[in-house]
């Protein structure tokens, strides 16, 4: 089977760490969002591994390059015109294919798509507001229905980013289609578009709702992935220097950690330096230094330095201190 992965995005939501890092490679866990991905992956046999890359997509082809080892190719989007067109340069593939969005993680079931079923499988989870997504309208087992951000509620199966098409020339005939009778929403080309002309021609495809989904596009959705990962099986401890750790923590290889309290929900990357800090719910990348300093809900990229001021105090009763 081919694995296709849309990486093109350029992340602005998650700016300013998405204008020197493309937003798969921004790491929860330990590990950047993409790693995850194609780790849960590893189980499902890929023939190739096709990732469509965009902005600072260098950077994506050198990570996977040193990190993988499968069979790999990368296409380059250069104009950002919806998701189909990004799928519809890989309009060679043949055979069982599945298209991942990469900015999210999704549980699914492999064992599955090992088997290759007949018929096609889109992803989905049950949520309370389905206005904010694409949702899937069922009837019995088969999709009939793709409806984006509905305004009346048609369906609460909002469709999470994986989708398994059992002849992936199918998929690229309907987003040819799309393409020369210019179907676009909100001028651009949109993979929901190409499924539905698949369903009305009569394919076949099924709503398997997954038991987790975690989107990662912004910055409030990153660190409750991260939160998510950590209290999953993603912590990892280093020794300390008189500190208190407060699990789940993810500390890197390489940490130094003096002085200080760490956690809960916290992940330092490899080689970063914490002294005299508090940090909690937090994400600290490679080779930062954070010194005298309290953190909370805070994403620091790479090789940064967060410096402030220890105290000491001799206060006596009923003082009132700003500082």
């Amino acid at each position: 089977m081919r694995v296709l992965i849309l990486t093109a995005g350029l992340g602005t939501r998650l700016r300013p760490h998405t204008y020197s890092k493309p937003k798969p490679l921004l790491s929860v866990a330990g590990k950047p969002v993409l790693a995850h991905i194609i780790d849960d992956l590893l189980d499902v046999q890929i023939d190739e591994l096709i990732c469509v890359t965009g902005y600072l997509g260098d950077q994506i082809e050198r990570y996977v390059r040193e990190q993988y080892t499968m069979p790999m190719r990368f296409l380059v989007q250069t104009e950002m015109r919806g998701q189909a067109d990004a799928v519809y340069l890989a309009k060679d593939v043949q055979g069982p294919m599945l298209v991942v969005f990469g900015d999210g993680l999704v549980g699914i079931d492999k064992e599955h798509l090992n088997a290759h079923p007949e018929a096609g499988v889109i992803y989905c989870q049950e949520v309370e507001d389905p206005s904010r997504f694409g949702v899937a309208v069922v009837e019995g087992e088969r999709i009939t229905r793709l409806v984006e951000k509905p305004t009346t509620p048609v369906s609460n199966l909002a469709v999470v980013g994986f989708y398994y098409v059992p002849e992936a020339q199918r998929l690229m005939e309907a987003i040819s289609y799309m393409m020369e009778h210019q179907i676009q929403t909100k001028g651009e080309y949109y993979l929901a578009d190409a499924l539905q002309i698949m369903i009305d021609r009569g394919e076949r495809f099924r709503a398997e709702v997954v038991p987790m989904w975690r989107d990662c596009g912004t910055f409030e959705a990153l660190l409750d992935t991260n939160r998510y990962l950590l209290a999953h099986g993603h912590s990892r401890s280093e020794p300390v220097v008189q500190s208190m750790i407060i699990p789940p923590v993810h500390l890197g290889p390489g940490v130094q950690v003096e002085h200080a309290v760490i956690g809960p929900n916290v992940s330092l990357g490899a080689g970063a330096v914490v002294r005299n800090a508090v940090i909690s719910d937090s994400i600290i990348n490679a080779g930062t230094t954070v010194n005298g300093v309290v953190l909370t809900g805070s994403v620091v990229g790479e090789k940064a330095n967060v410096t402030g001021t220890v105290y000491e105090l001799n206060i006596g009763d009923a003082a009132t201190i700003s500082l």
